[in-house]
């Protein structure tokens, strides 16, 4: 990604035209407990029922690391004191984020830029991990890439040198309290108009030779659209492979069927598979825009569910399209992001849960130690009576939150469960995350 995509701005530094991204007042819920199967048949007039959504803890899938999102001082810049604190608190208001990702500057002179936020997000608990735009100047050289005649690439005589430069990079920020997670290779090395291509071939290269040298996680460069041709060399390479601890992407215009990935459930045992930058559905609307916002929550279920992401970050945390608005207040986007962020925290595991009860109707589940989070999103023009299914649950009651075009992560009643049973009715156009205690 490239900063002011879309976007006006007046002294910003300005992209090439990049990509087409694929497009996008119910009542309160009423919470009962249920002890038979009668009550998912349909409900009050204008209610429609759904199949029962079983949640079953044993079937446990991938362990979260966390939601997150990007801060890059020179390009959007940074947040404020408040706006950090917004942003990876985790009370009610705030968003919940847990990972935070940074920009590797190519000059040293930069490398506080984005100081300030690392340090109060790793305060806050959260994960910080960082991506390279470009190396160094005087290690790069041009080329012809298609059409461009300027295109930019890595020296092969500098692959050592540029594995010292994330090196050092990583040194500063652990020197200033801010210990790395991971480093990236290279942002969208698949992209790269604007910053440096690297072709797979390199990409292995320079993981079979150099990325053991790394002293953090080493994190897979990362495709702009989950193009596998990035990835798959890197997992059919065990010498490669054996040097990566992350593999990552991006999920600009991705439709939801290429989500799975075969190959990494095959080969990439031991390694994490993160989605490390996104916005969506557009960057032209406004992050307050309802019921397009209500996208955010839908492909963050898709890529819980059917990629089994550990890790979802968003682009920029905050702008008109963020999570937060540029006035720092939380918009319906980061409403959508706050229902995954704040209730499904680093190490909940994802449990297997009915994905699609009803059309239009999504469920996911996990669990944090005794807890369960639920997960339910109507994306449909009427209310939905929707059934849960706990399996081995003890718990004897649920609490809800609520984002529909009216309210936002609003906290709704909470009431009492029978033998892992309970029924809600999901608000036209809405997202509702139930916790179990």
């Amino acid at each position: 990604m490239t900063q002011g995509t879309h976007e006006p701005g007046s002294g910003e530094r300005r992209p090439p035209s990049r990509r087409t991204v694929l497009a996008a007042m119910g009542a309160l819920p009423v919470l009962t407990a249920t002890t038979s199967a009668s009550a998912s048949a349909r409900g009050a007039s204008g209610t429609a029922a759904a199949a029962t959504a079983v949640v079953d803890p044993s079937a446990r899938r991938q362990t979260i690391r966390g939601f997150g999102g990007m801060t890059h001082a020179a390009w959007a810049g940074d947040l404020t004191v408040a706006q950090r604190d917004k942003a990876f608190g985790t009370g009610e208001g705030r968003l919940g984020l847990s990972v935070l990702r940074i920009p590797v500057p190519e000059n040293r002179a930069d490398w506080s830029r984005d100081l300030a936020t690392a340090k109060r997000a790793a305060e806050l608990g959260a994960t910080v991990f960082a991506s390279p735009w470009n190396p160094p100047a005087h290690m790069v050289e041009t080329f012809v890439h298609g059409s461009q005649t300027n295109a930019r690439r890595l020296r092969h005589d500098m692959y050592g040198a540029y594995a010292r430069h994330l090196n050092d990079f990583n040194g500063f920020l652990r020197n200033n309290g801010v210990n790395l997670y991971g480093i990236s290779v290279q942002n969208e090395p698949d992209y790269a108009h604007d910053w440096t291509w690297w072709t797979p071939g390199e990409l292995v290269r320079f993981l079979r030779e150099h990325a053991d040298s790394l002293n953090t996680r080493v994190i897979t460069p990362e495709s702009f659209n989950y193009t596998k041709t990035v990835s798959d060399p890197i997992l059919n390479d065990p010498a490669a492979l054996a040097n990566v601890d992350i593999i990552a992407t991006h999920l600009y215009g991705t439709p939801f069927t290429n989500f799975p990935y075969p190959l990494f459930k095959q080969k990439g045992a031991g390694k994490e598979l993160w989605m490390t930058e996104v916005y969506h559905p557009d960057s032209t609307s406004s992050a307050d825009l309802w019921p397009q916002a209500l996208d955010v929550a839908e492909h963050l279920h898709h890529a819980m569910v059917g990629a089994e992401f550990q890790a979802y970050v968003w682009w920029y945390i905050r702008r008109s399209y963020g999570l937060l608005r540029e006035d720092g207040h939380l918009s319906k986007r980061g409403a959508c992001m706050a229902h995954f962020a704040r209730f499904v925290r680093p190490g909940h595991v994802r449990i297997e849960a009915t994905a699609t009860p009803a059309p239009n109707v999504h469920v996911s589940a996990y669990q944090g130690g005794s807890s369960i989070v639920v997960i339910a999103i109507n994306k449909t023009t009427s209310p939905v009576s929707q059934q849960f299914a706990l399996r081995h649950s003890t718990a004897s009651r649920v609490s809800s939150w609520l984002t529909d075009a009216s309210r936002t992560v609003a906290r709704q009643g909470t009431t009492g469960m029978s033998n892992g049973s309970f029924t809600v009715t999901l608000p036209a156009r809405s997202v509702t995350t139930l916790v179990t205690a």
